[in-house]
């Protein structure tokens, strides 16, 4: 019997990128279905029972979640934690019910401990708190690996949960207000150059870092990011989660990627840093080892190619991205 893949989240940033690798290889043995917020309210258990027995899965890429950058979650905690853990409670009972045979699910490094050695790896998920700033989407997602263990225990389930680090490229959301690190600055240098006072010459303009520029942060692009998810639901059959990282040495500092991003859009104006705002964790260095373990081979997209074609596809799709 072939496959139906049900994707969660599907028109988000990852969901994309996934739709766009399996666009390009087309396996015949698989259909995938990508939804988005729009066919269900994943925080109501009857709608989504009504969305998988429409669909009728066997396996379940569960992305959808409520998600923000830095400043979104430190003023709302606690929206953060009930509706991430009702999605993911209604996902996985759902998954359960249905005898879907794999469900793979979507954490993130900011989950770990605040206090923590370096690099962070699959043992150490719930060794502390995690930072404050985000406790709410952290514990939420957390709770997603606790569940995953519980249903394989009790009932034999194959739900198992992948960790990306930082996850850029193409069909991002880059409002401002609710952004990620990049499409946040991709937003704002774009306006920047090409909408506010745009008379006046780039030489004369300031682009302003939030932050010291001094924070340390693995970037995955997004399309590396979906070959890798692809695998998991097809090869990785483990309740363990499994972090899906770049390497250690690739990570860089926000004014290495503030400078990566000028260079991206040819800006030749200046660079600052408000160093009044918040910088958010210092690091959180994330170990790709057992990945390597699997996949020695993979060669991810070089950082500075994938931000020029992040920005190329932000200019071009300006008037239909989330902004």
């Amino acid at each position: 019997m072939s496959k139906v893949v049900l994707v969660t989240g599907g028109t988000g940033l990852i969901g994309k990128a996934i739709e766009s690798a399996i666009n390009q290889e087309k396996p015949a043995d698989e259909r995938w279905i990508f939804v988005g917020s729009k066919e269900a309210d994943l925080t109501d258990l009857t709608e989504t029972k009504k969305m998988f027995e429409k669909y009728q899965p066997t396996h379940v890429v569960h992305l959808a979640a409520m998600v923000g950058g830095l400043f979104h979650n430190m003023s709302n905690n606690i929206d953060f934690l009930r509706k991430n853990l009702l999605i993911n409670d209604n996902v996985l009972l759902m998954s359960h019910e249905m005898h879907v045979q794999k469900v793979v699910s979507c954490l993130s490094t900011c989950i770990f401990p605040d206090k923590t050695p370096y690099p962070i790896d699959e043992t150490m998920i719930h060794n502390g708190p995690p930072h404050d700033s985000n406790f709410g989407y952290s514990y939420a997602k957390r709770m997603i690996d606790v569940m995953n263990r519980g249903y394989n225990q009790k009932y034999g389930d194959m739900f198992t949960s992948v960790v990306p680090c930082n996850v850029f490229g193409p069909h991002d959301n880059f409002v401002p207000a609710v952004s990620h690190v990049i499409p946040g600055m991709i937003h704002r240098l774009h306006e920047l150059i090409y909408v506010k006072d745009s008379a006046i010459p780039q030489e004369n303009k300031v682009f302003t870092v939030y932050g010291t520029g001094k924070p340390l942060r693995q970037f995955i692009y997004s399309l590396d990011l979906a070959k890798l998810f692809i695998w998991v639901l097809r090869n990785y059959d483990s309740a363990e989660p499994i972090i899906l990282s770049v390497d250690e040495s690739a990570e860089v500092s926000i004014a290495k990627l503030a400078e990566s991003l000028a260079k991206a859009f040819d800006f030749k104006g200046k660079i600052e840093f408000d160093t009044s705002k918040a910088d958010g964790q210092l690091r959180k260095t994330a170990s790709n080892a057992k990945l390597r373990q699997h996949l020695p081979d993979f060669q991810f997209t070089d950082f500075d190619a994938a931000m020029k074609e992040t920005v190329q596809w932000y200019i071009q799709n300006y008037e239909n991205a989330r902004k």
